[in-house]
């Protein structure tokens, strides 16, 4: 059960809504369309709004249509209404394009554009944001775990694709179908993890401790502040983490659940080095400078990551989307200007259930 949104949108010479009569032949065009769609249609209000023309109706199984026409010419057409799990649509996406090419013919309209109904208000979200802010659809058909920890809401959800999916406060974060995110993460191939002191900020999705494991390092130290993560990927997420989330601790790893940040301090003091250190925490901001609580705490990271490398360590960690080329110059920067000098190498990747390109850093002390 979830709330249909049907979007269109035509553009006419923006004579017709600034000029009177022309105007008024524009209503009446797209009235006599909508009564053709929809019976039983019904005026419920007009006015103008900052020189635009807005149009109110009611339609079939409690609809709202909206009509708006810009003084610039563009006119967008929304219909909303309730479907039930076992209704047909109102407006079907042949019923759309029907529609539009009706009142691109009624109107003399230049151009025109329908979307696919936009589903809101479910037991579950389908649309997730692109790293530069577009949105896409997934094909999720349920909700698999919910809950709200001290820290984020937590849920997992089953694509039909991409298996089951975790979500963190609303951002997807990782996929059945995403191992290449894990193996470009820790350069499967391309480094030798055996016999490896190695820690892990972060991961609380098991994925990356599982697959060093595999690898045969001395121990691996995973920093997860988060416990319902942890939780819900060991029941539900098991095909990327195995049942290392099941222990927090044996001869070969070692889960701490708490502030990473206190952790490495802790570390610090204790003079402990490692091969491998894993950022695997927030992404790189998406700002328009390096600079706020998001930018210090990538800083503190960083800084504190490379206290606790050896002199031939390295810190391996994810970046953000390819499509998001000037946060990857602003972090690059950051590394430029950390309180040791660094050189860094990177790598991308396609991941599944991101739909873009992803990059991955990996950082030495000079």
């Amino acid at each position: 059960m979830v709330a249909h949104t049907v979007l269109l949108d035509f553009t006419v010479p923006s004579s017709q809504i600034l000029d009177a009569e022309k105007r008024s032949n524009l209503k009446s065009n797209i009235t006599n369309v909508l009564k053709e769609y929809f019976v039983g249609l019904k005026h419920l209000t007009e006015c103008n709004v900052d020189g635009s023309l807005v149009i109110l109706f009611s339609g079939p199984r409690g609809s709202l249509i909206t009509v708006r026409g810009y003084s610039e010419g563009l006119v967008t057409l929304n219909i909303e209404y309730f479907k039930q799990d076992d209704e047909e649509a109102l407006v079907s996406f042949e019923t759309g394009r029907d529609l539009e090419t009706a009142l691109l013919t009624a109107t003399s309209a230049s151009r025109s554009h329908t979307l696919a109904p936009i589903k809101r208000g479910g037991p579950f979200e389908r649309y997730f944001p692109t790293a530069d802010e577009r949105l896409l659809e997934y094909d999720i058909d349920r909700l698999v775990f919910e809950a709200r920890s001290p820290y984020q809401k937590v849920q997992i959800v089953h694509s039909k694709s991409l298996g089951n999916m975790l979500v963190l406060d609303e951002l997807q974060n990782l996929s059945e179908a995403d191992l290449i995110y894990t193996e470009t993460l820790m350069q499967r191939g391309k480094e030798n993890y055996e016999g490896k002191d190695i820690v892990i900020l972060g991961g609380g999705d098991g994925g990356l401790l599982w697959e060093l494991l595999k690898e045969n390092p001395k121990h691996v130290t995973m920093l997860e502040i988060d416990d319902v993560v942890m939780k819900a990927c060991s029941q539900y997420m098991r095909s990327v983490c195995g049942d290392c989330l099941d222990k927090r601790k044996t001869s070969s790893y070692e889960i701490i659940v708490g502030d990473c940040v206190k952790a490495l301090t802790h570390m610090i003091e204790e003079g402990r080095q490692f091969d491998y250190v894993f950022g695997d925490l927030t992404d790189i901001p998406i700002s328009p400078t390096p600079h706020g609580d998001a930018w210090d705490f990538i800083r503190l990271i960083l800084n504190s990551s490379m206290r606790v490398l050896k002199p031939t360590g390295k810190y391996m960690t994810h970046g953000n989307g390819a499509s998001c080329p000037e946060s990857l110059k602003m972090y690059e920067d950051v590394l430029s200007n950390l309180s040791v000098p660094v050189e860094y190498t990177k790598d991308s990747a396609f991941i599944p259930s991101f739909f873009e390109d992803w990059i991955f850093y990996q950082v030495s002390l000079k």
